[in-house]
């Protein structure tokens, strides 16, 4: 081009000073009279142009192709033809050979695709440059995520990204409800020591949006009451998306959800329990505040130092991320948790208690007095028992212990503890009962635990007191050392799809 731009200069040069006619200037410089009056007409050579290459080996394929891209206008948006398919399908069905290169088709492919979408009406995907200020917005969703823990388990991964920095938040739980949802925000809020100034990005969950109001213009949404609660409290706003994949807005934490599924849960991490898991994250977040998102030039945590003085405070007062219930206890002193049985002390039977149903655990109350502690099955059938929610009955009805699942330990049935046959035999019960199989926690005591469990037992049967504190006492002073520790059971083994302790 720059030859060419001489060339036209020296042409309307020679034409001004000398005089030169069209004729003697095209001989002159060897061009076609057609190239003289382009140079005096404009000083910028028109651009060349380029002929069309053909693709002898693709052109008798193309109408195949295309017909493949028409189909993909209705089609599932994740059931589309790729490139790569495209060929196959050309060798398959359509004898394309092995010499038809995939550069080749992907090529073509990308230029038709667009053209197709356009033909057919597709509104074109157009991507709006952001530029978010520090401490302002935030996004959050939800990423499936597979672990295991002796089977393959799916979880769910709740990502909380901020928009400036780029600094992110992971959790996994069990399940992404709602008692998921806000403990994953208190969990971020508390990690990054703030809370954003403007807003939050939500796709429409449920956990927060209960109806999507259609035909309106402003983004209105029946929110949950709960949700509304732990906005108020922590004092932010929410954005949510368009529903449907047009109104997609989130794409900041949708790719880190990719970015690190790939690169940190790839292959499946094997772990006893989700609170080690969520351990090990808290490393890996450590370690990705040395990264630089793209081309920047400072990394995520430089960033962010930046963007977090800039965050609103935290509130002074803690909120409970449970959700609340009310069951009432059985005569087997057993409250049924969304299908799932767990014990209280005995001493609550026939009554009302209040229920904090957490993403981990189940937390059981008499008023604002914290009565039991469980960690959280999340099958839909199973139970949670605790040996010292039964120790006040041991008095009064001894017999009915033998075999009784509150007293059995972990393990087979034969190893089970002389001390409930021989409180049968001394009230006449049978010791023929048999003892069902019980499923242990990974967090349950040690084999010397459960051993000075039963001699603190023996020991507060013998005093004729039966409470928590006898036995605890009685056990430490067996084995001169620290207080027991309260063991949960399992009455039912854990579904394959939860078999992980949480």
């Amino acid at each position: 081009m720059e030859d060419r731009m001489e060339q036209f200069a020296a042409i309307r040069r020679d034409s001004r000073v000398e005089g030169l006619s069209i004729r003697e200037l095209a001989t002159k410089y060897r061009v076609h009279r057609r190239t003289v009056r382009q140079a005096l007409a404009d000083p910028v050579p028109p651009p060349r142009k380029t002929p069309a290459r053909s693709s002898p080996k693709l052109d008798p394929f193309k109408a195949a192709i295309d017909a493949m891209l028409w189909a993909d206008t209705t089609a599932p948006r994740k059931q589309r033809h790729t490139a790569r398919r495209i060929l196959h399908r050309l060798i398959e069905e359509h004898d394309a050979g092995e010499e038809l290169s995939y550069s080749t088709v992907r090529d073509y492919v990308r230029i038709r695709r667009a053209q197709v979408d356009v033909e057919a009406g597709r509104r074109v995907e157009v991507f709006v440059p952001q530029e978010h200020p520090p401490g302002a917005e935030a996004e959050v969703d939800f990423g499936e995520v597979w672990v295991l823990a002796g089977v393959k388990t799916r979880c769910h991964m709740f990502v909380f990204w901020l928009a400036h920095s780029g600094k992110a938040i992971h959790r996994v739980y069990p399940t992404q409800g709602q008692e998921a949802f806000l403990e994953g925000h208190i969990e971020a809020f508390t990690a990054i020591g703030g809370i954003p100034t403007r807003h939050i990005r939500y796709d429409n969950l449920t956990s927060a949006v209960a109806s999507v109001l259609h035909g309106t213009t402003d983004r209105r949404r029946t929110e949950n009451q709960r949700w509304i609660l732990f906005r108020s409290h922590f004092g932010f706003d929410a954005f949510y998306c368009q529903p449907g994949i047009a109104g997609a807005h989130e794409g900041g934490v949708e790719g880190e959800v990719g970015r690190f599924r790939r690169n940190r849960l790839s292959p499946m991490p094997e772990v006893d329990s989700l609170a080690e898991l969520n351990e090990r994250i808290r490393g890996w977040e450590a370690e990705d505040d040395d990264r630089r998102i793209a081309d920047r030039i400072r990394t995520v945590g430089e960033d962010f130092a930046t963007e977090q003085p800039l965050l609103a405070p935290l509130p002074v007062e803690p909120f409970d991320p449970g959700l609340v219930l009310t069951p009432r206890v059985d005569r087997s002193s057993l409250i049924t948790v969304r299908m799932v049985k767990y014990s209280v002390p005995v001493r609550f039977i026939g009554r009302k208690v209040r229920v904090s149903l957490r993403a981990n655990e189940v937390v059981v109350f008499d008023g604002r007095t914290p009565i039991a502690a469980h960690p959280r099955i999340a099958a839909r059938t199973g139970t949670s028992v605790q040996l010292d929610h039964y120790l006040e009955v041991l008095k009064i009805k001894p017999g009915a212990f033998p075999g009784s699942s509150a007293l059995l330990p972990p393990g087979p049935p034969e190893r089970s503890p002389p001390l409930t046959k021989r409180s049968g035999q001394q009230h006449g019960a049978s010791t023929a009962t048999p003892h069902p199989r019980t499923h242990r926690r990974p967090a349950a005591a040690p084999q010397h635990d459960r051993g000075r469990r039963g001699r603190g037992i023996a020991a507060a049967l013998k005093v004729g007191a039966v409470s928590a504190d006898v036995v605890a006492l009685e056990a430490r002073r067996h084995a001169r050392v620290g207080p027991i520790r309260a063991v949960t059971f399992l009455l039912t083994p854990l579904h394959p799809s939860i078999g992980l302790s949480v």
